[in-house]
């Protein structure tokens, strides 16, 4: 298991430091995120719509695609040079390469997910009710769902010739679920409502992130080798 463990963080530091040297991702996803925020702001008219009404489903949706611009980009360096190959030699299991790629993605998008709610707070002047922690719970949880299902697919776009522009066409259909309950939970959050009402909402995002984590581990396996 120690083995298993060191693999892993071997795998999770590699992609982080390639990241910081080369801020590629993280500027393309803090960057959308931001412009979002503003391209929101000014094309929502405030006299008929309050902002309270429409902003989870914006937050939501900018998650999801400020994320792809950076977890599409996953194997995209790797497969340029030939690297991949030899990461799929090493001695680390399928499954160790995939979660350290998926931890990586989440350290890089959890923060991002932080800044698009910080940026609608601060565009729409959003109230985050009484209880800010749940909405990081649910973004965090939502985010680790997403990365499980978004660095399996770009594992199986990055073997086509279409690339990164596959990649929304296969992950869409499955992050329904995600974004259901997370809206549920932060349009529920934002207008004051008890936290009792949406901790089952925070359960099944719990779920589906678990689930997207297994059948992750499981699949991978299948994918790169194929």
């Amino acid at each position: 298991m120690s083995l298993y463990l060191d693999q892993i963080r071997a795998i999770i530091w590699k992609d982080l430091l390639l990241e910081l040297r080369t801020r590629e991702r993280i500027a393309a996803m803090g960057a959308f995120a931001v412009l979002a925020g503003v391209l929101f702001n000014y094309s929502l008219d405030q006299a008929r719509v309050a902002p309270q009404d429409v902003a989870a489903g914006l937050i939501w949706m900018t998650l999801v695609f400020g994320g792809l611009l950076g977890v599409g980009r996953t194997f995209y360096l790797e497969a340029q040079d030939g690297a991949m190959e030899g990461v799929l030699m090493s001695p680390a299991p399928k499954d160790a390469v995939y979660l350290g790629k998926t931890l990586a993605n989440f350290a890089l998008l959890f923060p991002v997910a932080l800044l698009i709610l910080g940026v609608f707070w601060l565009f729409f002047g959003l109230d985050l009710g009484s209880n800010p922690g749940i909405l990081v719970l649910a973004l965090g949880l939502g985010a680790l769902g997403f990365v499980a299902l978004s660095t399996l697919f770009a594992a199986v776009s990055s073997g086509t010739h279409m690339g990164e522009t596959l990649l929304p066409i296969l992950v869409f259909p499955l992050l329904v679920p995600m974004v259901v309950y997370g809206v549920g939970v932060t349009g529920r959050i934002m207008v004051g409502r008890p936290v009792e009402e949406v901790l089952g909402n925070v359960r099944l995002l719990a779920a589906f992130a678990l689930v997207a984590l297994a059948a992750g581990a499981v699949l991978f396996r299948f994918v790169v080798e194929d």
